[in-house]
């Protein structure tokens, strides 16, 4: 089946053909590890997980490599604060990246290399541009990379240089997204970088952030590979200063397809501290959401479109994630012995040809959940009318299978669902209550086990505390 993506760069739906036959090279912009990753994070990685598995599941080997951030300047920042050395201090955070990763199920990545490991690539990089006249030793012993001896400069956030100002440098790794200018690659070390630098040809210094990604995509994928992807906010500068110190060093193209995936918003307005909106994953969890329900609404809108994230849309997830725990015990419970059915046979063919279809089709995922629930809705259908066989039962659960290979939603094993200490604590204290006769406590205890998802379940031997 032929699989077509949005190609940021020619801003169209184009077929996708890898550089090397069945097999897929790309890049995913990472984390800066010094802070735990949000939401809005979370939303990139999950289309980029999405992205993966759609591959795979279309017959691609994927080679994927994600970069840690680990030096910049605001881990660089932020470890000082701490008083901290800068590799204890990102340890911290990219072990929690990396538990996040687990509890969202997003696959991992076949390398994760962080900048402080590659520097030498890095210089080796640097030199090239030298070597070749993009780049040059400003008066603050900086390297820079020079905007005006790249006149393809622009071309994937579709910049016009007209009018832009000359021989403007920004030093700092994060910059305004209308400022064009020269950038910096090598960074001399001044007091704000403590004890954070290395040796270079050009002094003691550190690489900006740009150059990180393009040093380390080249040493696992080549010089031009097949996707690069990120959030929207990542095409300008950071993409675009990639594609320029990238071409104009290696003299090829650079990247074939760019995949970008649209903001994610929080009750309808931009996530900030500031508004009372901004959540971690740690956060959703502590107020009893599991990582399949947040997979669920991370994954539900089309990357390409702006994502609303709400609690009552987590909500929803996790009752249509009942509704097919509840499917699936009717399958296990319900059905009599007999052969497979060819009408059962023929329907399930056709969702899965319709779940495939919408992958292939720059990642239709709102298609492929209806693919999804029509199986739901049909398996459902044959059990109330007590026409299902064991063996039409072992073809359904086979296709959840298949599906969940790539959204990875749904639980198939028997048993309780994992209670977060903060619930159980919550119910304990409720069940105390009741023993001391304080029963106000017990029912706002109660209460608020309810509005986090949680019900406690009394029976005569004993009690436990389950889903709603």
């Amino acid at each position: 089946m032929t699989i077509y993506f949005f190609n940021t760069m020619d801003r169209v739906r184009e077929e996708f053909t890898p550089v090397k036959e069945g097999q897929v090279g790309m890049y995913t912009c990472g984390p800066t590890v010094y802070n735990y990753a949000h939401i809005g994070n979370f939303r990139a990685y999950i289309f980029e997980d999405l992205l993966r598995r759609t591959l795979e599941y279309h017959g691609y080997r994927v080679t994927q490599v994600m970069n840690l951030t680990d030096v910049d300047d605001k881990t660089i920042r932020d470890s000082r604060a701490a008083g901290l050395p800068l590799a204890e201090f990102t340890a911290k955070y990219k072990q929690a990246f990396f538990e996040d990763l687990k509890t969202l199920r997003i696959e991992p990545a076949e390398h994760y290399p962080a900048a402080t490991a590659h520097i030498p690539e890095m210089i080796a990089l640097i030199q090239t541009l030298m070597d070749r006249g993009f780049a040059y030793q400003a008066d603050d012993d900086s390297i820079y990379f020079s905007i005006a001896k790249c006149p393809g400069y622009g071309k994937l956030a579709r910049i016009d240089l007209d009018n832009q100002q000359a021989g403007v440098r920004i030093n700092a790794d994060e910059y305004a997204k209308d400022a064009v200018a020269d950038f910096a690659l090598w960074k001399a070390w001044d007091e704000k970088d403590g004890d954070v630098w290395w040796d270079s040809p050009w002094g003691r210094g550190r690489p900006g952030w740009h150059i990180e990604c393009s040093a380390m995509s080249m040493k696992y994928l080549g010089k031009t590979f097949d996707i690069h992807t990120g959030g929207i906010d990542n095409m300008f500068p950071h993409h675009e200063d990639e594609i320029a110190q990238s071409e104009s060093a290696n003299g090829c193209r650079y990247v074939n397809y760019w995949l970008h995936c649209a903001h994610l918003m929080v009750d309808g307005d931009k996530m900030s501290k500031s508004a009372g909106n901004f959540h971690t994953l740690r956060d959703l969890s502590a107020r009893g959401f599991h990582g399949n329900e947040l997979r669920w609404v991370l994954l539900g809108t089309h990357y390409r479109k702006k994502l609303n994230f709400t609690f009552e849309a987590v909500e929803q997830a996790r009752i249509s994630l009942q509704r097919f725990r509840e499917l699936f015990r009717r399958l296990q419970q319900e059905p009599k012995p007999g052969a497979a059915t060819p009408a059962v046979t023929t329907a399930v063919a056709a969702l899965r040809q319709q779940f495939a279809a919408a992958l292939a089709d720059d990642l239709n995922v709102s298609e492929a959940f209806s693919a999804l629930f029509g199986l739901l809705r049909e398996s459902n259908r044959i059990l109330d009318e007590g026409s299902c066989s064991d063996a039409d039962a072992a073809t359904i659960m086979d296709q959840f299978h298949d599906f969940n290979r790539v959204l990875d939603v749904l639980d198939f094993e028997p048993g309780g669902t994992e209670v977060p200490a903060e619930i159980m604590a919550m119910a304990e204290k409720r069940q105390q209550a009741r023993k001391t006769r304080d029963f106000a406590t017990a029912d706002a205890m109660r209460d608020q086990l309810k509005t986090r998802g949680w019900v406690i379940e009394d029976s005569p031997n004993g009690w436990r505390v389950k889903p709603l």
